[in-house]
């Protein structure tokens, strides 16, 4: 499936391989279940697949990249096999009707060797959550490859970010923008094209629950700048701050609503966990919206 941005959003569904993420930690840590996900997934129509093996929520711990590997490619290899077999395979869709149907698969990682091994089993996209931070040997690693290359806005990692949350005077909006753009040019300048780039804001990496909700507002200043955005809203402690709800899985409706704004300001890419019923939210967004 080739992606034409600004059309329509595309829906981005989460099967995270590790035992311990926030939200579906050990739910989906073996390949059988990993691929029953990616089948439920793609026949609610989610077109691109985010593959997790280290997870990256506050205060996770760092399994290094033999482990993350080898939660990974098992994984990646088996729901690679039933791509090009045909057996994953998205619904046809009234509204994009050139659309192949051959769901993507992206990567979600931050180091080199993790990502070259995800390439070369297969994976289309690499995620990465530190921007280029945390291995910069992963930037001409994916220039070379030339694949899109989701860039994210953090700061410092799973142990540190909660406590580097100051944005000064000029406010978290502006600050993040700055900061994609320096990310930005250090890719650049690493060989990756522009059209390789896709900014992520970041949303509950070293920002405060105000913080993201200033930077959902904002979206639109990002959008301008011509680069596609994903954004990852999905059961985040944000909105269950908001909502008072703990339970990272009844977060669903806060979900639809920040997913809807996003649509809103033309944000091209949802990242979530619940697949059916947040597909339907960007499709009919879309028809308001686009």
């Amino acid at each position: 499936m080739s992606v034409r941005w600004g059309q329509r959003t595309r829906v981005m569904g989460v099967i995270n391989v590790t035992p311990d993420s926030f939200s579906d930690g050990g739910r989906f840590d073996r390949p059988e279940q990993a691929l029953a996900q990616a089948r439920r997934l793609v026949a609610q129509g989610v077109e691109i697949l985010d593959l997790g093996a280290q997870s990256t929520r506050p205060g996770a711990e760092d399994v290094g990249a033999v482990e993350e590997l080898a939660r990974l490619l098992p994984v990646l290899r088996l729901i690679r096999n039933a791509i090009e077999c045909g057996e994953l395979r998205c619904p046809p869709r009234s509204d994009d009707p050139q659309a192949s149907g051959r769901p993507l698969i992206s990567v979600d990682t931050f180091r080199a060797p993790v990502a070259e091994a995800a390439l070369a089993a297969g994976a289309d996209w690499i995620n990465d959550v530190s921007g280029g931070r945390a291995d910069p040997a992963i930037l001409p690693l994916v220039a070379q490859a030339g694949c899109p290359y989701v860039l994210m806005h953090s700061r410092g990692d799973s142990q540190s970010m909660d406590g580097l949350t100051e944005y000064g005077s000029a406010g978290v909006v502006l600050v993040v923008l700055a900061e994609l753009q320096q990310a930005s040019e250090r890719a650049l300048a690493a060989g990756l094209r522009r059209e390789q780039l896709i900014w992520d804001p970041g949303l509950g990496f070293a920002k405060t629950t105000e913080q993201n909700l200033e930077l959902l507002r904002g979206l639109p200043l990002l959008r301008a700048e011509g680069i596609p955005l994903l954004v990852g809203p999905s059961r985040k402690r944000f909105i269950g701050a908001v909502l008072e709800e703990p339970r990272s899985k009844a977060r669903l409706w806060g979900t639809a609503a920040v997913v809807a704004q996003c649509v809103s300001v033309g944000v091209d890419v949802v990242r979530v966990h619940d697949g059916g019923p947040l597909v339907q939210v960007a499709r009919m967004a879309d028809a308001l919206w686009r």
